[in-house]
């Protein structure tokens, strides 16, 4: 076939997937690959196209005015963990000198700073400790929940939860259960990375596998709470399995619903034992257009500027991102691998001004607050 012919070929079906992705039409995963391979501007520009397509018809006909952000803090139970993952340098084990295990007095001046900032939620991640009970975690939500009733708490990842099962001897139905019961209003996509088990094998061997990562939100969700949904990369995965994550949080979103937002971020090297080579903003931003496109059942895309800084957070709003995230006023894990950036409400709110959106604070169920 002569070359000519081949170019008009490729063209016209291009032109093809372009108009699909302009008319919000769902996108397989080779043409998922296809698209990110397009010039950054023109998948960015794709990318906003599905946004306004997202989010037209919330919050009273204003979604696509809107920009929304959430006052919470990453509060960290305990640093003792048994997963030992490559990437994690926030980790210790039980005879570090400054492994810890929070106290009930730590968390309630952590959560009472949270309440004077204007915080609604705490999200309360932790190691995989071999040693603690569910009595502890259940004591631990039940005095958070009587002392702070009005703050939401955002916890345990399904990595943590699958921990729990082996240490507990219980199924995820009783123990998420028993967790709700005690307090948890909601879990966090947090341990997801990328679930393709090839990578998880490299990166955190000893840490749930893809198919238990699932496992958890399934059972989550059909118990009625909400999630998010979340994906670290730029270490050792490939595109290809990129996009495997994303068609695997697809498929999870169709079955059950559950997850109310995606959060993509890069891998930070710094003081970790994985080698490998991180990518930047151009990466990132790419990535991130992709997941608005891909991920056409969710309504929430998170902007990561706790790995890219404020500029870049803050670009991240005209590639499919509709949201900014945290203020976070308190961050352990990535900041341990080298990510020290900060941000303040006043910041937040002119970063999205700035772009002509409206800033909203928010709920974990993306309600507005203002």
């Amino acid at each position: 076939m002569p070359a000519t012919v081949n170019s008009v070929i490729i063209e016209t079906a291009t032109d093809n997937l372009l108009e699909k992705v302009w008319n919000g039409r769902r996108v397989s995963q080779g043409e998922a690959l296809r698209l990110y391979h397009l010039p950054l501007e023109e998948l960015g520009f794709l990318a906003d196209r599905r946004r306004q397509l997202a989010k037209a018809d919330s919050y009273g006909g204003r979604g696509n005015e809107v920009v929304t952000y959430i006052v919470d803090r990453n509060i960290n139970y305990t640093n003792v963990c048994n997963v030992y993952c490559k990437f994690c340098a926030f980790y210790r084990v039980e005879k570090d000198d400054d492994a810890y295990v929070i106290t009930h007095e730590e968390m309630d001046r952590k959560i009472e700073e949270t309440i004077a900032h204007g915080g609604t939620q705490i999200l309360m991640q932790g190691g995989h400790h071999p040693k603690l009970s569910l009595e502890w975690y259940l004591d631990l939500l039940s005095h958070i929940k009587g002392n702070f009733p009005r703050i939401n708490i955002h916890g345990f990842s399904p990595s943590e939860f699958i921990h729990f099962r082996e240490v507990f001897g219980l199924s995820l139905e009783e123990i998420i259960s028993k967790f709700v019961e005690a307090g948890l209003g909601s879990i966090p996509g947090g341990g997801g990375e990328i679930l393709v088990d090839r990578v998880r094998k490299r990166i955190s061997p000893f840490k749930a596998t893809s198919d238990e990562w699932l496992e958890v939100m399934d059972v989550a969700h059909r118990l009625g709470l909400k999630s998010s949904a979340t994906m670290m990369f730029g270490h050792v995965e490939t595109v290809e399995e990129r996009i495997e994550h994303l068609e695997r949080i697809r498929a999870q979103q169709e079955a059950t619903g559950g997850f109310t937002a995606f959060i993509a971020w890069t891998f930070q090297a710094e003081n970790t034992r994985l080698r490998a080579p991180t990518v930047g903003a151009t990466e990132y931003l790419r990535t991130q257009a992709l997941s608005r496109i891909y991920l056409d059942n969710i309504p929430n895309i998170q902007s990561s500027w706790v790995t890219q800084g404020l500029e870049i957070g803050q670009v991240a709003l005209k590639f499919g991102a509709n949201d900014l995230g945290s203020i976070m006023l308190e961050e352990n894990v990535v900041s341990q691998a080298g990510a020290t950036f900060r941000m303040s409400v006043e910041d937040m709110r002119r970063l999205i001004q700035d772009l002509g959106y409206e800033p909203c604070q928010r709920d974990n169920w993306y309600h507005l607050l203002n």
